[in-house]
């Protein structure tokens, strides 16, 4: 069986659980459902809004360089930290602060393989004790856009030899409906950007919200035509699934040049002029 790419990408629960309280090392659970973390979470773990924290929602833009390193600085963490993220809904939003992690040029973190899921499943605790944070200092370098697309790069590439892949759900994908069930942010038309091969995200996970293994995953993606040798563009409807596969391609595979569009469904389907297919 093959190794993943960049194995140190994660780590195991296990691991987790026989570190937790090490010196340098932080743990943050990123989520979309805030109620989560306060029904309890990991030891010593601080929770992140998605929503508010780590997007600008006036901007609709990810968070500012400013506000990051306010964010890290008051979450405790440092340049030197080593960051442990895990979360709801099977890590996306959590996949989505390690691909924001990789643009401030953070190295040092890693996803805690299966999430809230997996941490459940095997019935390990939870406290809802607040954590006793000391804020550090937080110095960010200039953002590094070269895993992120915007919407003009992506049209661009529709007339380029580059792979789009839709992480959304088949009826999603077809245009039979415009989001996933109790999902707020919608666009004004459906359907998907032309040209993209859809492999929903959720293929990518087992039954307990780890990855599958290397072997599993190049055959998913590879019986699709994505083989990582031409650049690769993953979009969902907000940005966090096609995280969640970015890491997958990215980290997992090793595929060399994959960015997440995270303007995603939501921008490209509610602007003027942008083709569609169904």
């Amino acid at each position: 069986m093959s190794e993943y790419a960049n194995p140190d990408a994660l780590v195991s629960t296990q691991w987790v659980a026989d570190n937790l309280g090490s010196p340098g090392l932080a743990i943050v659970e990123v989520d979309v459902d805030t109620t989560a973390y306060e029904s309890g979470h990991i030891a010593g773990a601080v929770g992140w809004n998605w929503q508010s924290q780590l997007s600008d929602n006036i901007r609709r833009d990810i968070v500012a360089h400013a506000e990051w390193e306010e964010l890290l600085g008051d979450s405790g963490i440092s340049n030197d930290t080593r960051v442990i993220l895990y979360g709801d809904n099977n890590n996306w939003f959590a996949a989505f602060a390690y691909w924001q992690f990789k643009i401030y040029g953070h190295d040092n973190v890693q996803l805690m393989n299966g999430g809230r899921v997996k941490w459940e499943q095997e019935g390990r605790p939870l406290v809802t004790d607040a954590p006793d944070v000391e804020p550090a200092e937080y110095d960010a370098p200039e953002a590094d856009l070269s895993i992120r697309s915007f919407q003009n790069q992506v049209l661009e590439a529709l007339d380029q030899n580059v792979e789009l892949v839709d992480v959304r759900s088949p009826a999603e994908f077809t245009g039979e409906i415009m989001a996933p069930p109790g999902l707020p942010e919608t666009a004004q038309r459906t359907g998907h950007i032309p040209g993209a091969t859809n492999i929903p995200w959720l293929e990518a996970v087992a039954d307990d919200g780890s990855f599958k293994s290397a072997d599993d995953l190049a055959r998913i993606y590879g019986s699709r035509g994505i083989t990582g040798d031409k650049d690769i563009i993953a979009y969902c409807r907000i940005g966090e699934r096609s995280s969640h596969t970015w890491f997958v391609l990215k980290e997992l595979l090793g595929y060399p040049n994959v960015t997440n569009y995270d303007g995603s469904w939501t921008e490209w389907g509610s602007m003027i002029g942008m083709p569609i297919e169904k």
